[in-house]
């Protein structure tokens, strides 16, 4: 097998596209193998690299199914549980903090005070 072909950014040839010029149309690439590559060089760096697939060979994207979206609800539920305190949050927690802002950042003057 050869090497990939290499288009320069925005100069490739009608019939190619990147993962998500295909997920824009509604379709996957459904197995098939990368076929060239976009690179768009930058100063002091190595390139930019975009896979390309063919269109006429992408097959359409698979619908949600229950299960799926109930898959998808119960992982986006988890991602608002914070692991200190257990409750839920109505936002994502961001896993910078690791933990809901009560947590990561506890508020002094609402410690409580024992006399």
């Amino acid at each position: 097998m050869g090497a990939l072909p290499v288009f320069r950014w925005r100069l490739a040839p009608d019939g190619y596209a990147t993962r998500r010029q295909l997920r824009a149309r509604g379709l996957r690439p459904g197995g098939q193998p990368v076929v060239a590559q976009l690179e768009r060089p930058r100063r002091r760096r190595p390139p930019l690299v975009a896979y390309l697939y063919r269109v006429d060979l992408a097959k359409p994207v698979r619908p949600m199914t229950p299960a799926r979206w109930a898959a998808l609800a119960k992982a986006n539920r988890a991602r608002r549980i914070c692991p200190q305190c257990r409750a839920e949050a109505v936002y994502v927690i961001p896993p910078s903090l690791g933990a809901c802002v009560p947590c990561s950042f506890p508020d002094p003057s609402r410690a409580v005070r024992s006399a």
